[in-house]
């Protein structure tokens, strides 16, 4: 666990700020009790260890050593670019709450992706959950509110025949259909989404 971990702290994040913290559960008791805040879904008790992953919600919590890194490396020029920067992401503290809620989760839904690609190079399957009550997560938990909830992940390892590694893919949405080039004007009645099918589906016969 600790080598999949030390692979996760390589995610980037908006000026280095790693706003992410990770509670692996492993013991059954506690995860029974995540299971009672994730309505009941078995995934979080089968797994072998089900990753809580929290977004501090304050930026300048780990600013200070960021910048002075920044500093020490040779990333920042004097002493007055770095206080600036402290200064700057400081201010963010003054933002409206849900601001803030947003910005942690750019950056740890990141770190939950990294989680899973991780993972997997080690052989070791994962799942994404967002079906769970925050603030039940919150109260069972002891977690403070300054930490947003922003997602559960299931770590196990598959089994030869599991469904999602021998069955066909489940539906992706083509590339002609999600990529948008020069312009943003998606089709709310689906056509364009259809040719782009086809068009997949044309150049997969080929």
């Amino acid at each position: 666990m600790e080598e999949l971990f030390d692979r996760v702290k390589y995610t980037p994040s908006g000026y280095n700020l790693q706003p992410w913290e990770f509670l692996v559960l492993r013991d059954e008791e506690n995860k029974q009790r995540l299971r009672e805040q994730a309505y009941d879904q078995e995934h979080v008790t089968d797994a072998a260890a089900t990753v809580m992953v929290l977004g501090n919600t304050d930026p300048a919590a780990h600013a200070d050593r960021v910048f002075e890194d920044w500093l020490d490396k040779g990333y920042l020029p004097d002493e007055e670019t770095r206080d600036g920067l402290i200064d700057q992401v400081e201010g963010w503290r003054e933002r409206q709450p849900a601001e803030n809620r947003v910005w942690t989760a750019r950056s740890t839904a990141l770190a939950g992706m990294t989680l899973m690609y991780a993972a997997w190079e080690m052989g070791i399957a994962s799942g994404a959950m967002e079906g769970f009550d925050k603030e039940g997560v919150r109260e069972e938990f002891d977690i403070g509110e300054g930490y947003e909830p922003v997602m559960l992940v299931t770590l196990g390892y598959p089994e030869e025949d599991a469904d999602d590694i021998e069955g066909p893919r489940r539906l992706r949405r083509p590339v002609g259909e999600m990529t948008h080039f020069e312009t943003f004007d998606p089709d709310s009645e689906g056509e364009p989404a259809e040719k782009a099918m086809q068009a997949e589906a044309s150049a997969d016969d080929d």
